[in-house]
């Protein structure tokens, strides 16, 4: 493995160290880090994986795959002697609202449901009808949604009845690996709000919701904050864990602000991972919560307040196979934007953030006979950097004190020049985090936060700041108006 900026060896690496593992949409990664919160090089590893698709919607991935590629991951980065008994923690974060039934025994009945996973787009209409939206977000902070329990439950009610009737418990993904490994599920605080079934004041599960999905909080695992660890018997596989504690399963999202060091009402986490999202932390539930946003508990006294979008790195990469485009895109990114650029409505998966519109896809206008594909890939390009934008408009009133952005993530790794873009449509300062694995580092750093508190931090890694351009503001102002016409012709209505 090349060494890395940030990263240090085995040999000088600061005690207590952690295992942070990272579940995310294409792959399982963990590693070693030192009470610093820096890599141990040598001691990281990757093992990709994709979600199962089908036009109806479905989005899954099998649990016991996920559970074999965690313990390979720990296998390959606790296999080292030298490391002894130093590891103290083992953390965990995964990408949110997974959902598996699980029987007495803890055994799947159903595969992994994604935050992806579109069948339920009839229940959610159904809940709509029946519940008050409004009042229903203003207590968990979420919406009803295709990527939340309530409709996932309704849904699953009428298509596989037996599963439901026999399912003794609802896990995430997150917590079905735990109770593999060490007994127990051990959830997060953020992964049982990212359910859109937990009272984002009272850490309570909603009794409306419960209701309406036929169930009742006797099926979840209580919520736990990151304060509060676990110390199961350690695993006879790995040695190397014998005095760790285990954290409770946190959610991607709360680990990548962390990362990013967006740990304050004053930073903008911008990921832009395969999905992306605008998240600020805050002390307490954000008030005003705007309609297009979420607001999810994540441990005592504070929540995150944002909005995601699914298809970011997704709708990079389609385009880039799609269009056969060529390895250098840097320049097409760089250059100044020009009005014959197709508008583009980059919903290659559903919506989520601000309109909430599951059943949405991706649509393209403007396109011509002039149109090459380097200039549709950079309409694509605009056209997620404007859904980013849509969610900036919501929170502006919900956090005001924001002074940076802060971008992380695999598309700004590896085309920094759209982040020029993303600077120029936000309007904001757009500063580069540079940190590989920057949610993964947020995981390690939550639990160091326990285990070594009084331990000074490694600065996080950080690129070029891109300033947006003066000139071409009102390019970008008339391309966000026409892409809210275009919505609300296509997906609004």
């Amino acid at each position: 493995m090349a060494r890395t900026t940030d990263d240090v060896s085995l040999d000088v690496a600061l005690d207590p160290l952690v295992v942070a593992l990272d579940i995310g949409s294409t792959a399982t990664r963990g590693g070693v880090h030192d009470a610093a919160g820096r890599p141990v090089h040598g001691l990281q590893h990757k093992v990709p994986h994709a979600f199962t698709v089908a036009p109806d919607g479905m989005s899954v991935i099998d649990p016991d795959q996920v559970t074999a590629e965690v313990e390979q991951v720990l296998d390959a980065v606790t296999a080292e002697r030298r490391l002894g008994t130093r590891i103290a923690g083992v953390a965990l974060d995964t990408f949110a609202a997974s959902l598996i039934g699980v029987d007495a025994r803890g055994r799947p009945l159903t595969p992994c449901l994604t935050y992806a996973d579109a069948r339920s787009a009839a229940a959610v209409a159904e809940l709509r009808e029946e519940l008050d939206e409004r009042a229903v977000q203003q207590r968990t902070g979420t919406r009803i949604h295709t990527s939340y329990h309530a409709p996932r439950l309704r849904w699953l009610a009428g298509a596989d009845p037996g599963v439901v009737a026999a399912a003794a418990a609802w896990w995430s993904l997150g917590e079905y690996v735990y109770a593999r490994l060490v007994g127990e599920p051990l959830a997060g605080t953020s992964t049982v709000a990212w359910t859109g079934l937990l009272d984002r004041r009272t850490g309570a599960l909603d009794a409306e919701l419960l209701a309406a999905a036929g169930t009742g909080p006797d099926r979840f695992s209580p919520p736990r904050d990151t304060t509060d660890p676990a110390t199961p018997a350690a695993p006879v596989r790995w040695p190397a864990l014998a005095r760790a504690a285990w954290f409770p399963v946190i959610t991607d999202g709360y680990a990548s602000n962390v990362g990013s060091g967006a740990t304050d009402a004053t930073v903008m986490a911008a990921s832009t991972a395969t999905s992306g999202a605008l998240r600020v932390l805050v002390d307490g539930p954000a008030d005003p919560l705007p309609f297009g946003l979420w607001n999810y508990r994540v441990e005592a006294g504070r929540t995150l307040l944002g909005g995601a979008i699914n298809d970011v790195g997704r709708a990079v990469s389609w385009a880039q196979a799609t269009l056969r485009l060529g390895d250098d895109l840097g320049p097409v990114l760089a250059a100044a934007p020009a009005d014959g650029t197709p508008l583009v409505l980059p919903y290659l998966t559903g919506e989520r953030a601000p309109g909430w519109a599951g059943g949405a896809r991706a649509a393209l206008t403007g396109v011509s006979a002039a149109t090459t594909p380097d200039v549709l890939y950079r309409g694509i390009v605009e056209g997620v950097a404007l859904t980013y934008a849509r969610v900036a408009d919501e929170l502006r009133p919900a956090a005001p004190d924001v002074v940076e952005v802060a971008a992380s993530g695999r598309v700004s790794g590896e085309e920094p020049e759209w982040l020029q873009v993303l600077a120029d449509v936000l309007g904001r300062p757009v500063t580069h985090v540079t940190r590989k694995r920057a949610t993964q580092r947020g995981t390690a750093l939550l639990a160091l936060g326990v285990l070594a508190p009084d331990v000074e931090r490694a600065p996080r890694a950080t690129g070029a700041t891109y300033e947006p351009r003066a000139e071409h503001a009102g390019y970008y102002a008339d391309r966000a108006a026409r892409f809210g016409a275009a919505y609300d012709a296509l997906v609004g209505g």
